[in-house]
C-alpha cells in the first residue's frame, strides 16, 4: 500500500491548514508576484511515510517507510514524546538506506544507536525518559500520545541535516469504545465498553500496590471486544489513603455490578491481575461468585501487604524479613528475597485457597522479575490445583522480561521511585526481551478470555 501524498501530510500535521501553512512551516521563501506574496511549497529531502497513515491506538503497530533518499545513504530516525506532565523520552537507531533509496524498518536492521537489528517497532519500545527513574504510563487516556518521527542525515554523534518529519498520534481509546465512570455504592471505577449492541463477555482489572485508577490497560482491551472494568481499590477519591487492610466484600460489589450491567455478558466475568492486583484477584476467584477465568501477571499466590477480610474470616498477609532487602549498584531497592516462603509453616496461613475457584487460570510470568518469585508462586499454584484434582493451570514464561509487562510497545519499567514505598525499586527486564514479551503475553490474554468467557479460540494477530 503506497500511502498519498496527503496522507503522508496528514502523518505530520502539515496538511491541516492547506499548502500555504504547510509551506510556511517548512520555510519556504516568498515569491514577490505582480505586488502579491506567494509561498512555494518546499519538499524536504525525505518522506517518511506510515501505515496506517493516520492515528491508530498504542497496542497496533506502525509500519515506518522512508522514501526519497540516496542510494545506500546512511540516516538516523530519531523518536520523541513527551508524556502529559511533559517528561521526554527519546529514542533513535541508525540505519541504510537500500540501492533504491528506501528505507522500510520492517525489512532494514538497526545499525546501533537505542537498539540493533530488526525491530519495526523499536522506535517505541526503546524511548527513554529524559531525566531517569520517570515511567512512560497514559494518566488520561482519552488524549492520544503524539510521537514525534525525525529522519537526520548520516550517522554522526551530532544531528545531521533534518531531511524528513512526521507526527504520529498513538490512541489509547479505540475507535467507538465508550468510557463510562462508575461510582456505584462504594465501588469506585472506570468502565469501558466496546462498539456494538452486547453485551460483551466482561473482565475486571486491578493493578498494583501503587494504588489509584489506570485506565489505559482496561481500554485498550475494551477495543479488542471485552467490557472492562478499570477498578481502584486505594489512594483514589473517597478510598482509603493506605492499603493497611483489604475487605473483599468491596471486589464483590464490583463482581455484583458487572454481572448486573446490561451490557456485560452473563453468568460470569473475568479477572486481570497485576502484582498485588494478582493476589487479590486469586482470593476473588477463590472466595467470590461469578468468576469464570482469571489471568494473573507476575502474581504472589499468597495474600501480601495487607491482611485480607472477607465476612467472618481473615488472611494474614505474607510476612517478609527487610534483612534480605538487597541494593543494587545504582542504590535501587530489590524486593525478590524479602518474602517468606508461603509453603512454610507458620507462612500457609496467608495461603489463598485457589482450589475453590470455579474457572482456569493463566499466570504471566517474567522470569527476570526482581519484586517476585513470580514462577516460583505460579508452580505452587499447579501442584496445588492438581493435588485438589483440578485442572493445572496455563503457566507461560517469558526469559529476561521483568516485572511490569504492560500492553505492547510500552518501554521496559526497569526502575523507579514506588508511589508507596517511596524507594527506588528495581523491577528487572531486558528492553528487547521485555517488548517481545508484551506483545506475546497481549495475545496470550485475549486469547484465553475469548475462550473462556466468548468461546472463541483465536485472535487476530500483529502483521509487523
Amino acid at each position: 500500500m503506497v500511502a498519498s501524498p496527503f496522507a503522508v501530510l496528514r502523518a505530520s500535521r502539515l496538511c491541516r491548514g492547506g499548502l500555504k501553512s504547510w509551506a510556511q512551516l517548512l520555510g519556504a521563501p516568498p515569491l514577490r508576484l505582480r505586488g502579491q506574496i506567494t509561498w512555494a511549497p518546499v519538499r524536504m529531502a525525505a518522506t517518511l511515510i506510515l501505515e496506517p497513515a493516520g492515528r491508530c491506538c498504542w497496542d497496533e503497530p506502525v509500519r515506518i517507510v522512508v522514501r526519497g533518499l540516496a542510494p545506500e545513504q546512511p540516516v538516523t530516525l530519531r523518536a520523541s514524546l513527551r508524556d502529559e506532565n511533559g517528561a521526554l523520552f527519546r529514542a533513535h537507531a541508525r540505519y541504510r538506506a537500500d540501492a533504491a533509496g528506501q528505507l522500510d524498518l520492517a525489512r532494514a536492521p538497526a545499525l546501533g544507536g537505542s537498539f540493533a537489528g530488526l525491530e519495526p517497532m523499536g522506535l517505541l519500545w526503546a524511548l527513554e525518559p529524559e531525566k531517569p527513574l520517570v515511567r512512560l504510563v497514559k494518566r488520561d487516556i482519552r488524549t492520544p500520545f503524539a510521537v514525534e518521527l525525525e529522519v537526520l542525515d548520516g550517522h554522526g554523534p551530532e544531528a545531521g541535516r533534518l531531511l524528513g518529519r512526521a507526527v504520529h498520534e498513538r490512541d489509547f481509546l479505540p475507535p467507538g469504545v465508550r468510557r463510562e465512570p462508575v461510582r456505584a455504592g462504594r465501588v469506585r471505577a472506570t468502565l469501558f465498553l466496546p462498539p456494538g449492541k452486547g453485551p460483551f463477555p466482561g473482565i475486571i482489572d486491578l493493578f498494583g500496590s501503587g494504588g489509584g485508577l489506570c485506565e489505559y490497560r482496561a481500554s485498550l482491551l475494551a477495543g479488542h471486544g471485552f467490557a472492562v472494568l478499570a477498578l481502584a481499590y486505594f489512594r483514589f477519591e473517597d478510598l482509603p489513603e493506605y492499603l493497611n487492610e483489604t475487605h473483599l466484600e468491596y471486589f464483590e460489589e464490583a463482581v455484583d455490578f458487572m454481572l448486573q450491567h446490561p451490557k456485560v455478558k452473563g453468568p460470569s466475568v473475568g479477572l486481570l491481575g497485576f502484582s498485588k492486583g494478582g493476589d487479590l484477584c486469586l482470593s476473588m476467584a477463590s472466595f467470590l461468585k461469578g468468576i469464570t477465568a482469571t489471568v494473573l501477571i507476575n502474581a504472589c499466590v499468597a495474600n501480601t501487604i495487607a491482611p485480607l477480610h472477607y465476612k467472618d474470616m481473615i488472611i494474614p498477609n505474607l510476612g517478609n524479613d527487610l534483612g534480605k532487602l538487597k541494593i543494587t549498584e545504582s542504590g535501587h531497592f530489590i524486593f525478590l528475597d524479602i518474602w517468606n516462603n508461603p509453603v512454610e509453616e507458620p507462612n500457609q496461613l496467608s495461603l489463598i485457597p485457589l482450589e475453590k475457584a470455579q474457572g482456569p487460570f493463566l499466570f504471566i510470568v517474567g522470569m527476570d522479575d526482581h519484586n517476585w518469585k513470580s514462577e516460583f508462586y505460579a508452580h505452587i499454584a499447579s501442584e496445588r490445583l492438581q493435588a485438589h484434582g483440578k485442572e493445572r493451570p496455563q503457566i507461560i514464561c517469558y526469559p529476561e522480561t521483568g516485572h511490569c509487562i504492560d500492553p505492547p510497545y510500552f518501554p521496559l519499567f526497569k526502575a523507579s521511585m514506588h508511589a508507596v514505598v517511596k524507594k527506588i525499586v528495581f523491577y528487572g527486564g531486558e528492553p528487547r526481551a521485555h517488548s517481545r514479551a508484551q506483545v506475546d503475553a497481549w495475545q496470550q490474554i485475549q486469547m484465553f478470555f475469548h475462550k473462556h468467557l466468548n468461546g472463541k479460540k483465536s485472535v487476530s494477530h500483529s502483521k509487523i
